[in-house]
This record gives C-alpha cells, structure tokens and sequence, in this order.
C-alpha cells in the first residue's frame, strides 16, 4: 500500500476514502489519538500521537508508503513532553517553532518531515479531482454589481486575514464586514449574526440542536420534512445589514496540498439561515463536496454560487 491518509473530522475524509475504494487503490487509514475518522467506520486505522509522528513516518516507509494526504479537520493538538518517543525526539525543535507560528507553518512542517523522508504529500483534491468546480457561476443567479463589488471587498479581506493567518473566509454586505473567521471556523462566524428569536429566551444562546447533524440537515430542507422545523429558532441579528455574501479563498501563499477550505451543503444550509444572499469561492482553491447538493439548495433558496477566478 503506498498510500497513507491522516484522516480527521468532517465529510471530507469519507468522501476520500469511499473514491479510493471505488477506483480500486490501496491506501491505509492514521488517525491521530484525540480525534476519531468517524468516516472510516469499521476500517482498520493506525493509530498515532503527535509526540510519535516520528514512529509513525518510520512505520509508514517500512510498509512501503510513497504519498501520504491529510484530509479533514483536526485541531493543534497539545504536547505532552513525557510521550515524545526517540523517533520524534530529533524533530521536536522543528516543530514546537512551526506550532509557535500558526497553522499554517505547523502544517508545512508536518509535510516536511515527510517529504525528508521520501513519502510524497498530495492534496485531497489530487486523489478526487471533481472537488474542484470548473469557474462560473453554479446554479441559475448571478451577483448583481452590488453583490460583485462585496466579492471583491471580501477578496481583499481575506487577503488582508491571511497576512496574520487569522481565517479563509469573510461575510460582506454592502461594503461593510459583517463577520471574518477565525479559529472556531465558517460555521462559528455565521451563527454570530445570528441571535434568538423573539420570546425564544437566552437559553437558546447555548443551543446548538440546529447546527448539528448537517447531512441529515440537508436532505431536511431538501424534502421539506423533519429537522428542518429546527431552523428558525434563531433569527438574523437586526443590527447587521440586510444579506451579504459568504466569500471563501486560500490564504496568500497557503499551502494547497494540505488544509485547502471547503463548502459543502452543510455551508449552504447554514448561509440559507442567515439569510445571504450568495456564496463565492475562489477557483482550484476551495473545495466542494456534493456539488449537486449544494447547487439545488443554491437554486432552491434564491442564493447565488459563484466559482470565481
């Protein structure tokens, strides 16, 4: 098998996994201790630490392992100084540096060893190619010139976040930010419009029954039946403007072998909520699971998809 996944949380690493099935390859599973591949189910994984990533890379190269892609989330772990193995030992200084510089140089770092070693990193979106939507817009709207000009103010944005790599995505409306994203994620920056509805009571500051269970969600609001009386406990805050536009891009310089964002209908359902107006994403830069799914929610709720070079 020369293959080798450090699959994480999420819909990615399951949309990954059941491709390479599909196709016929050979690859082997890592989990990293602390944060469960729910997607693997019943298959086998190596099972690993940060503090004996060295053991793992020695393990990976003796059985022969060429390429090796990490694929969905998992958030900095802690180090325990008392569980680094004399495999890791010699990368610790390397590494304990990149987590003092954010994410994005401890991912780099992490490729690193790797690479060092012979085993080639790929992108998720290298083993599935259909990730990445052609440019254009997706569904049947387009973005007015209004709704352009926030793109390109949310476009700078980013740019601006990615300097501090801070985030991947901002909320835009009329030429003003609503909301940037930051380390609780896309979700966590859409629900902070959000406030409880009327006569609702503060406890609901503190519920999350309808952010959870996004695949069920989806199929949901699709059919019209179900979990989908759920939405609406919470209500668009009225001191933001009205809409805005989800924008969505790579960092500057951000490595795209490895923690490439994405939307997926879980983003859509969650934008339809908070009542935006449409969705962009940068092109061969952000990823896209279920496309379909995403483009009928898109045209269902009158929200525009927009794949922009």
């Amino acid at each position: 098998m020369s293959l080798a996944l450090i699959a994480g949380e999420g819909a990615l690493p399951g949309l990954v996994i059941r491709h390479l099935e599909n196709e016929g390859r050979a690859f082997r599973i890592c989990e990293l201790d602390g944060y469960p591949c729910t997607a693997r189910g019943d298959r086998p994984a190596i099972k690993f630490r940060i503090e004996t990533l060295g053991s793992l890379i020695a393990e990976l190269k003796s059985y022969g392992t060429t390429e090796v892609c990490l694929v969905g989330a998992i958030s900095r772990p802690k180090v325990d100084p008392s569980a680094i193995d004399a495999a890791t030992m010699p990368l610790v200084p390397r590494l304990m540096g990149a987590l003092q510089s954010g994410d994005d140089g401890a991912l780099r770092a992490v490729l690193s060893f790797f690479e060092e070693t012979g085993i080639k990193p790929v992108a998720a979106h290298e083993l599935v190619p259909d990730l990445l939507p052609k440019a254009g817009f997706q569904g049947k709207l387009t973005a007015t010139e209004q709704q352009q000009k926030d793109t390109e103010r949310g476009i700078n944005i980013i740019g601006a976040m990615g300097a501090v790599d801070l985030g991947q995505s901002c909320i835009v409306s009329h030429g003003q930010a609503l909301a940037v994203e930051a380390l609780g994620g896309t979700d966590w920056m859409m629900r902070s419009l959000m406030v409880p509805s009327e006569g609702a009571g503060a406890a609901l500051l503190n519920n999350d029954s309808t952010w959870d269970d996004p695949l069920g969600l989806a199929v949901d609001y699709l059919t019209g039946t179900g979990n989908a009386t759920r939405f609406g406990e919470l209500r668009r805050d009225p001191k933001f403007p009205a809409g805005g536009v989800l924008v969505k891009a790579a960092k500057p310089g951000q490595d795209r072998r490895v923690d490439m964002p994405t939307v997926g209908p879980q983003t859509f359902l969650r934008a339809i909520e908070v009542q935006l107006e449409g969705i962009v994403i940068e092109a061969g830069s952000v990823m896209v699971i279920d496309h379909a799914a995403c483009v009928q929610l898109a045209d269902q709720h009158d929200l525009f998809f927009w794949v922009k070079e």
